[in-house]
């Protein structure tokens, strides 16, 4: 029962440590970073977070097909001082069996976790330290919230028996080609990339439940997809010009300190930027494509707007011959029927960020344009609910064989 430390049970995946990675003592290097695993590997009994919920009195045991009734689920969270990271802590605040153990923070190692995040003082947790510093001897899964291009070395030199869902952008791309053409540099795992799962949950359901290492869908990607991929899979909509204008609360921009990002620079308006190179068309258009078995391309522009949290996609798209507004309506209406978190809206409601706050749901609707033959569908999530930390936590649940909702269920804020 209980996870191994590496170098003393459990080696890395195989094959996949860096070729200065050195196994076999208890201080690992792994191309620039240290993983410290102690050779003396116990069950830890003390719980590190207040919980609504009874403690679990057990541990899971990755040798067990999923978590069981009142087994405890050790979890780290990697990169924990920025905005998805304390969403995974508020979330988990009401799960009943994922525990926090491992916290992260380069910058903030050493400080208690309520310094930096005041909010969630009520939660027992345990004080950020920095990757190289982290024991990962004593858990059983893993949320990556680091920066793009951080990931890769760091999750290849993790346990093999760890599950791991990656909020940043380093797995999603199947080809790492196409990686390096968007994130400026080439990727440093190819190996795990081809094992890495994509993880728009409710498309993807099957796939994530047998994965071990899930990429964690963008924000944009998410709410783009949940509309338009059933749509392109029952050819009820053409998949040329697509057009797509998006908008973004600022805390989708990360926490770092950036000029763009000041108020007086943001306040009272709205910003579109990354106009024809934002990093999350390839990954739109890499679902698209496979719900098409076609390439697809888009037009997208995404937009800054002075809001917190939520996103807004409005996609305007051409209906196939013969096919109405009430059809793609219906057939959206048929494949998230009993979907816990994607919503249709009743009638012509019309979806509004204010309506998903603080929630794991998605709310859509369609529309008829103006220009006869064409469909205008309005998506909406919480950017960093659905469109990150929810979702992970979602994935994970559904990885350790748990109901999807297990934690999840919070209800928007409203007003």
């Amino acid at each position: 029962m209980g996870s191994t430390a590496l170098g003393s049970g459990a080696p890395a995946r195989v094959g996949l440590a860096p070729k200065n990675g050195v196994f076999g003592s208890n201080l690992k290097q792994f191309s620039g970073f240290m993983l410290k695993t102690p050779p003396n590997v116990g069950l830890s009994s003390v719980r590190v977070r207040a919980s609504v919920s009874s403690p679990p009195q057990k541990h899971y045991s990755p040798k067990t097909s999923g978590v069981r009734s009142g087994e405890e689920v050790r979890i780290a969270v990697l990169g924990a001082s920025g905005y998805t990271g304390a969403e995974i802590v508020r979330l988990l605040a009401n799960h009943p069996q994922f525990r926090i153990k491992v916290m992260t923070a380069d910058r903030k190692a050493g400080q208690q976790f309520a310094s930096v995040f005041p909010h969630l003082i009520t939660q027992d947790l345990p004080n950020l330290v920095a990757v190289n510093d982290a024991d990962f001897s004593n858990i059983d899964a893993v949320f990556c919230c680091l920066p793009h291009g951080t990931t890769q070395e760091i999750i290849k030199g993790l346990p093999q028996q760890l599950k791991i869902v990656d909020l940043s952008a380093d797995f999603r791309l199947r080809d790492i080609e196409e990686y390096a053409e968007w994130y400026g540099h080439s990727h440093m795992a190819p190996e795990l990339q081809q094992e890495a799962v994509y993880g728009l949950t409710e498309v993807l359901r099957d796939e994530i439940r047998n994965a071990w290492l899930v990429a964690n869908p963008g924000c944009y990607p998410t709410s783009i997809q949940f509309p338009l991929v059933p749509l392109i899979k029952a050819k009820l909509i053409k998949v040329r010009n697509i057009i797509i204008d998006a908008k973004s609360g600022v805390s989708g921009a990360g926490r770092g300190a950036k000029e763009a990002n000041l108020y007086t620079e943001i306040a009272e308006g709205i910003h579109a930027y990354g106009i024809k190179g934002h990093r999350h068309v390839p990954e739109i258009e890499q679902g698209l494509s496979d719900a098409a078995e076609s390439k697809v391309t888009i037009s997208f522009t995404p937009n800054l707007i002075c809001m917190k949290r939520g996103m807004q996609s409005t996609m305007f798209v051409k209906m196939a011959p013969g096919v109405a507004v009430n059809d793609l309506y219906q057939h959206l209406k048929s494949t998230y029927e009993g979907e816990e978190f994607v919503k249709l809206l009743h009638g012509s409601s019309v979806p509004h960020t204010r309506y998903v706050v603080g929630s794991n749901y998605c709310f859509m609707n369609v529309f008829e344009d103006r220009i006869p033959g064409r469909a205008i569908i309005i998506s909406v999530i919480d950017n960093l609910v659905k469109g990150a930390s929810g979702q992970a936590v979602q994935n994970l649940n559904l990885m350790m064989g748990l109901p999807e909702s297990t934690g999840l269920q919070y209800q928007p804020l409203f007003p």
